[in-house]
């Protein structure tokens, strides 16, 4: 049965013992808890005297701390959500009511609070991705190509609203560009002096297409390996490798024969040239002086006939009996038995090499006894 019915020993349920005490007043309740609050925010409590029918009295200056409180809470919350920071790699992106207001630049800046909301972007971190693709070339050979690209934000406007999914993006166009610039390309100069202005090709052609989709990205760099053939070719494609290295090799070593050649050859010519030059020119001297020797003796000639002739008899005679070995002697103006040192003249004809016996030449005994001879039948005749 009930604790408050007849028999049931008015035992209390809410206190630990039984008796006559009844429940505890719910208005007994309420006033302590005014006094407390009361007590708290500069209110009068009521306990103690003031009334003693223990009726609830009412607080309104209680009430007015907490709503004072309640506001001061509010404004301070106000004034942190207010104001944020954006790093010096960030760009604060405002949003008011949902739609784009404007950008803010590193430092502490100022918001308005449940109105306004900021999405910082990083705009000097560095991304990247791989791609590696299978191409074929623009001389129909197939060739695997890999590359790096690096890329950072550029603007975050642009970066969140314009594009859905601005990475993905980024990597379709990579493959767009790598497909382009490889198909218009052939397989010796993607191997070998392509692979820089490839690069920089797939490079620009990529800047060229994330700006026209307005991904809000910049390309910083694109790094390219060196190209390689499919397994399923590489045994051929060494071959060819070492085919065009044999040429080069080749092709250097005739370059360096040629250009010791050619300078030696050149040399050659220019000095046979000018051995030639130097012979004309003196032909000509000579030919000019002979004429004009001639002319000089044709002058004299005909001024002096019989003196002119005399002297050419002369210098003929001279000229056809130089390198003879007879000595003419004038037998009328001396004895005929003269003594000659002939060793002395022979060595002395052979050391000056026939100069200064012009007019003499070294005889011998048969010449002199001819001469003897005839100038005995000459004395005889007179």
């Amino acid at each position: 049965m009930a604790w408050n019915e007849p028999g049931g020993d008015n035992k209390d349920p809410w206190s630990g013992k039984g008796g006559d005490q009844g429940p505890p007043d719910l208005d007994e309740v309420v006033k302590k808890m005014q006094d407390k609050l009361g007590g708290l925010f500069g209110g009068k409590g009521n306990g103690g005297g003031g009334n003693s029918g223990g009726s609830p009295v009412s607080t309104p200056g209680g009430a007015k701390g907490i709503v004072a409180v309640v506001v001061i809470g509010l404004v301070v919350l106000m004034g942190f959500k207010s104001f944020y920071t954006v790093a010096p790699a960030e760009r604060g992106v405002v949003l008011r009511f949902g739609a784009y207001h404007e950008v803010t630049q590193p430092g502490l800046n100022f918001l308005i609070p449940v109105v306004d909301d900021v999405i910082k972007v990083n705009v000097d971190q560095i991304s990247s991705f791989p791609s590696k693709e299978t191409m074929l070339t623009k001389d129909e050979n197939i060739v695997d190509i890999e590359l790096t690209v690096q890329f950072r934000v550029q603007n975050p406007v642009d970066y969140l609203f314009q594009d859905r999914d601005p990475n993905k993006t980024i990597r379709d166009v990579t493959e767009t560009a790598l497909r382009e610039t490889i198909g218009t390309s052939k397989l010796d100069f993607i191997l070998t002096e392509g692979r820089g202005s490839i690069a920089s090709d797939i490079k620009r052609r990529i800047q060229e297409l994330i700006s026209f989709y307005k991904t809000g990205l910049e390309v910083t760099s694109v790094n390219t390996q060196p190209a390689k053939p499919p397994e399923q070719v590489k045994s051929a494609f060494d071959d060819a490798i070492k085919a065009r290295e044999d040429k080069a090799r080749q092709e250097n070593q005739a370059e360096a024969y040629a250009n010791d050649v050619v300078p030696k050859a050149r040399g050659a010519a220019a000095r046979i040239t000018a051995a030639a030059s130097a012979y004309k020119q003196k032909v000509i001297a000579e030919a000019e002086g002979e004429t004009s020797r001639f002319l000089a003796v044709l002058a004299e000639y005909e001024k002096a006939p019989e003196v002119t002739r005399q002297r050419l008899y002369l210098e003929t005679v001279e000229q056809v009996m130089e390198n003879t070995n007879k000595v003419i002697m004038d037998v009328k103006s001396g004895n005929s038995l003269m003594y000659l040192p002939i060793d002395k003249l022979i060595q002395e004809r052979a050391e000056t090499g026939n100069s200064g016996l012009t007019r003499q030449s070294i005889p011998t005994n048969s010449n002199i006894e001819t001469i003897r001879r005839e100038d005995s039948r000459d004395r005889r005749i007179r």
